[in-house]
């Protein structure tokens, strides 16, 4: 049984230029304790998938259809009250830019003890020995002088530490990464993740890793989703997708990795641009752009299928 069962999710935002089809039907599974990478280029629905998961989606956007069953409930049926009581308990998020979530008029000790003080009603003694062991989970140094401090006086890595302390404080079974070492310099990148790796097997929690990063998917990734223009087009374990890629889309990005100095073949590319999710194209949503593309593809939308085991595509070349 899977920990978060996500099923045709439709989240549109109604703006003065028409409809934009940020997540289009999007369907995935995510198994507990593992990482589950969702991949795609900057635009096709990631995070707003993930702001759908928790209930975050704000007018003008609205969720149009779809489930996401937790432990066999779903979170876009509930009520906003047992909704709080999930967020920052169950299922908790990291953002991608940390001094934009954090409060700058709060310490970061206050930030980070806010939500184990509401959802376990702690003491304020309790809530600090709380607050200062996450600081040091999460490899802050002198973590009672740290509490003290305000966002603006720690670093870019100290700060997404911070809010890896926050989205922790409560135990949660879920965490939701939203490329969270975006803004950080390549060695603090890998000191990020690294800290994730381990406070997840420390845990066993399951994590939904956003990224548009398929060396951080090979590295990291138990299973991985690439989703184009709001739906996912392929899933499979890590090894299967690089080994066998089957979409098109899936292909062309794995030909755009820089894979040593020493590569046999040039560095691909994928032609056009990610249309427009106002103007999204007729039936495949990927066909103005593949090599393969042919009639049946602009006329008729493909589904999900299992094409072998554990191994899903959207894709008219492999429909039975």
């Amino acid at each position: 049984m899977p920990l978060l069962d996500v099923k045709g999710l439709k989240t549109y935002f109604y703006t003065n230029r028409g409809v934009v089809k940020a997540v289009d039907g999007a369907s995935f599974t995510v198994n507990e304790n593992e990482i589950f990478c969702l991949v795609g280029e900057t635009g096709c629905g990631k995070s707003v998938t993930a702001l759908s998961i928790m209930r975050l989606i704000f007018p003008p956007g609205k969720i149009l259809s779809g489930k996401a069953l937790y432990k066999e409930e779903d979170l876009l049926k509930i009520p906003e009250s047992e909704m709080q009581k999930i967020r920052g308990r169950e299922i908790s998020m990291v953002f991608q830019n940390p001094m934009n979530s954090l409060n700058p008029v709060f310490t970061i000790g206050y930030q980070i003890s806010e939500a184990p003080t509401v959802h376990f009603n702690l003491s304020k003694k309790e809530a600090w020995k709380r607050t200062t062991d996450l600081i040091r989970d999460v490899k802050i140094t002198d973590a009672d002088t740290r509490a003290k401090c305000y966002p603006h006086v720690l670093s870019g890595g100290m700060r997404q530490r911070t809010m890896m302390a926050m989205m922790l404080s409560c135990n949660p079974n879920l965490l939701i990464a939203d490329e969270p070492t975006t803004s950080l310099d390549v060695t603090i990148q890998a000191q990020i993740l690294d800290l994730l790796i381990e406070i997840k097997k420390k845990r066993r929690m399951s994590v939904i890793l956003i990224t548009h990063n398929f060396g951080l998917v090979a590295e990291f990734g138990d299973r991985v989703a690439v989703m184009y223009c709001g739906k996912v087009v392929e899933i499979g374990d890590v090894t299967t997708i690089f080994r066998n890629p089957l979409h098109p889309y899936t292909r062309g990005l794995l030909r755009c990795l820089p894979i040593g100095y020493k590569r046999k073949s040039k560095l691909g590319f994928i032609p056009g641009t990610l249309p427009s999710p106002i103007d999204t194209p007729s039936g495949c949503s990927f066909h103005p752009r593949c090599e393969h593309s042919t009639k049946s593809c602009k006329l008729r939308e493909p589904e999900l299928v299992e094409y072998e085991k554990n191994h899903f595509v959207a894709c008219h070349l492999y429909e039975r």
